[in-house]
């Protein structure tokens, strides 16, 4: 039997010789093709730069609320229901952040662009990802009918959330805990049309309150618009609602849905100039007392916020179990011994991952700080307006205001 096989081996040799590549043959070029994901990636970024492009040129050549409805509705349709809301530059923060505290984490390229060209626009022109790019602040946007405005007191203490949502996200991405905003999204299960119910119902009951106010996640959940703010109102261009001049009929104010109009006023404050200099160094002095206080107070909770990590959750189940050996034993510790886990490599980790959290706690803490001081200092600061301004800082570039001027409606 062996014979026949090695016999029908040559047969087979003879019919098929080996190819003879030495008579100046040359091996065709090799041609890999692009990844299916990756065209799509290429295709987000075309798209994300086209559409802020679309919206600049609305807004500051147009004046046209148009063009940027219909990027809302594209975004809504294609970053949001087709490419499923994931991943967008909101939770792209969490691999900057990773990427920043953990040198062997590799950061795509895709996500990198999709969280720095927003930033890129917003230094240039304002929040132009928001305006209706933003798959999250276009769906809120294409459903509001109405707007009940919040008071000015209420809206500022509500606008430190994102902000401390921010805060917490830099502590639990940057230690490998988890990512916040990607587990607390509460519209990518409306994109998906499934998921976890608690935050679809969330996200719904956003929606709702979306028809009656202007935006309710942007102006006070979303920490990548809260990072958006501070660039956009820094911005090379300022956005003006309209080129004309200002006959202070405040229709622009009472269309805006997040707002961002500032009334002209004369200032209010009956004091001397000495006084108000006064005051405003008070402010500028309490701002790094506040930021001191945040990562001090932050800071010392760091240990109970480490709990969120595996493995320090699971050192506290083994230690527990150790002192109460007659407790039913949990399902990790039984893995974990099942697995022949060593307890003191464990106990190294998690001083090493509560270290972590003691660093990044504090810069977390001083963050919140800064802000609440900033905040302070801005809201003493008091000067005249003789027209009805933009506030860049705020303005999500909806175009509302250009379609209610009347001086944009003359020829």
């Amino acid at each position: 039997m062996v014979l026949a096989l090695q016999s029908l081996g040559g047969i087979a040799e003879a019919r098929f010789p080996k190819p003879d590549f030495t008579s100046g043959y040359q091996y065709p070029d090799i041609f890999h093709g692009v990844p299916y994901e990756q065209l799509w990636n290429i295709l987000d970024i075309i798209l994300l730069v086209g559409m802020m492009g679309a919206v600049v040129w609305a807004a500051y050549k147009k004046r046209s609320r148009a063009v940027i409805y219909s990027t809302s509705i594209i975004s809504v349709l294609y970053f949001g229901f087709f490419r499923s809301g994931c991943v967008c530059s909101v939770g792209s923060i969490q691999n900057v952040i990773l990427a920043l505290a953990d040198p062997t984490y590799h950061l795509p390229w895709y996500v990198l662009l999709i969280f720095i060209l927003p930033i890129l626009f917003a230094l240039l022109f304002g929040r132009v990802f928001c305006s209706g790019v933003c798959p999250l602040g276009a769906l809120q946007e294409l459903i509001n009918v109405r707007n009940f405005r919040l008071s000015r007191a209420v809206s500022a203490t509500l606008s430190l959330i994102p902000w401390i949502y921010l805060a917490f996200t830099i502590i639990y991405a940057a230690t490998r805990s988890q990512f916040l905003i990607c587990r607390f999204d509460p519209f990518v299960g409306i994109f998906r049309l499934g998921g976890d119910m608690g935050m679809i119902g969330f996200g719904i009951a956003l929606l709702i309150l979306s028809l009656f106010i202007g935006r309710p996640f942007c102006q006070f959940l979303c920490p990548y618009g809260a990072l958006l703010s501070v660039f956009s109102a820094l911005s090379w261009k300022k956005l003006e609602i309209t080129k004309k001049d200002c006959i202070n009929c405040a229709l622009c104010d009472k269309s805006c849905p997040v707002d961002a109009i500032r009334q002209p006023q004369q200032s209010k404050a009956k004091e001397t100039r000495s006084a108000g200099v006064k005051r405003i160094i008070l402010f500028a002095v309490l701002l790094p007392v506040f930021t001191f206080l945040g990562a001090v107070l932050l800071g010392q909770n760091s240990d109970a916020l480490s709990r969120a990590h595996k493995d320090v959750y699971l050192y506290e189940l083994l230690m527990e179990q150790q002192a109460h050996p007659d407790i039913e034993e949990p399902l990790e510790v039984e893995t974990f011994n099942a697995l022949g886990g060593n307890v003191e490599e464990l106990k190294e980790k998690v001083d090493d991952i509560q270290h972590q959290y003691s660093l990044y706690a504090h810069l977390a803490g001083a963050l919140i700080g800064f802000v609440i001081g900033f905040k302070l200092l801005k809201l003493s600061l008091k000067r005249s307006r003789k027209t009805y301004e933009i506030d860049s800082a705020r303005c999500t570039m909806c175009g509302k205001c250009f379609n209610y001027c009347p001086q944009n409606l003359k020829k």
